[in-house]
C-alpha cells in the first residue's frame, strides 16, 4: 500500500480516536450536579431568621450544594410549613435539614406526610428543637415503639423531652472511627444547652456532652448553703436508619445560639452528618469525588 493510500486508511480512525479521548478528558472534568438541600426553619425561641441564613452560608462554603430555605417567621410553638402539606413535598431534594421548633403542631396527618418522605427515603438531618417538636400526648415519659405519639422519636431515633441551663458543654466523639466524625477534634461549646436523654431508641450515638450546671433551687424555696454544681451527661449527636428502607438520619440537639451555629467545628459537624445521611461521605470522612469544595 503506497504512503498516500494508507494516510488517507489512517485519518478517520486517528480522528476517531481523538474524538474519544476528547470525550473522556471532559467527562472525567464535568461536575456532578449539586446536592439539592432544604432547610426548614422558624418557630420558637431562636433566631430562625440569623440561623438559617448561616447554615446555608456555611454549607455551600464546604460543599458543591444548591440550598433551599422554607423559612416561617412564626415565632411561636405552632409554626407550620406550607410545602409540608404536599404530597410529594420532598421530590425536589437530596436531603432535607429540620430546623423547626413546633412542639405544639400535633395533628397526626400532617406530621404523618412529613414522616412518608422519609419512609419513602428522604435522608434527613435534625437540629436542635427539631427534636422537641411534634409532640403529643404523655410525651414526657418513655414512649413505646409504635405507640400514637412514638412517631417522630422514631424517626429521630432518640427521645428528648427538656434541658437544663445555658452553660459550656464540653463534646466528646465517642464513635470517633466513624466516617461523620472521623479526624474531628473535641471541643467546647459557649453557653448552650443540654438536652436531656429519655431513651435512646434505634439512634447510633457519635458524640455526648458534659455540663456543670449550677445548683438550682426548688420552686418558692431559697437555695441552701451546701448547694453544689451538677454535672449532666446526654448523647448530643447520633445516626438513625428510619423506615422500610433504613433511610438515614443524622441528628445533632447542638445548635440553640447563633454563635454556635456559626461556629466552625458545628457546621463542619452537620456538613458531614448532611453528606452521611444522602450517601455522599467517604469511609475517611471526606465528601464523595466531586462534592467537595
Amino acid at each position: 500500500m503506497n504512503p498516500t493510500a494508507m494516510k488517507k486508511l489512517l485519518a478517520p480512525v486517528l480522528l476517531l480516536g481523538l474524538a474519544a479521548v476528547f470525550y473522556l478528558a471532559n467527562a472525567a472534568e464535568s461536575p456532578v450536579k449539586p446536592l439539592r438541600v432544604l432547610i426548614v426553619a422558624g418557630g420558637c425561641c431562636h433566631d430562625y431568621e440569623t440561623q438559617q441564613a448561616l447554615l446555608k452560608e456555611g454549607i455551600e462554603k464546604r460543599l458543591h450544594a444548591k440550598v433551599d430555605v422554607a423559612y416561617n417567621p412564626d415565632k411561636t410553638t405552632k409554626a407550620v410549613f406550607e410545602i409540608y402539606k404536599a404530597k410529594d413535598w420532598g421530590k425536589d431534594f437530596d436531603v432535607v435539614i429540620h430546623d423547626e421548633c413546633s412542639a405544639d403542631v400535633t395533628d397526626p396527618a400532617y406530621v404523618g406526610n412529613i414522616l412518608a418522605a422519609h419512609k419513602a427515603g428522604m435522608p434527613a438531618v435534625n437540629l436542635h428543637c427539631a427534636m422537641h417538636s411534634y409532640r403529643w400526648g404523655n410525651f414526657r415519659e418513655p414512649v413505646q415503639p409504635g405507640a400514637d405519639n412514638a412517631a417522630w422519636y422514631e424517626f429521630l431515633g432518640l427521645q428528648s423531652t427538656g434541658h437544663g441551663p445555658q452553660e459550656p458543654i464540653d463534646i466528646t466523639y465517642t464513635d470517633a472511627g466513624h466516617p461523620v466524625t472521623k479526624g474531628l477534634e473535641n471541643w467546647t461549646t459557649i453557653k448552650e444547652e443540654l438536652y436531656n436523654n429519655i431513651q435512646i431508641l434505634t439512634g447510633k450515638p457519635l458524640a455526648s456532652g458534659r455540663q456543670i450546671q449550677p445548683p438550682k433551687a426548688k420552686k418558692g424555696q431559697p437555695l441552701p448553703p451546701d448547694a453544689k454544681p451538677v454535672t449532666a451527661e446526654a448523647v448530643v449527636a447520633w445516626t438513625n436508619e428510619y423506615g422500610p428502607g433504613k433511610t438515614r438520619v443524622f441528628s445533632t440537639t447542638l445548635g440553640h445560639n447563633n454563635d454556635t451555629v456559626a461556629d466552625p467545628r458545628y457546621l463542619d459537624l452537620v456538613t458531614r452528618g448532611l453528606l452521611w445521611a444522602a450517601g455522599k461521605l467517604a469511609e475517611d470522612g471526606t465528601p464523595a469525588a466531586g462534592y467537595a469544595k
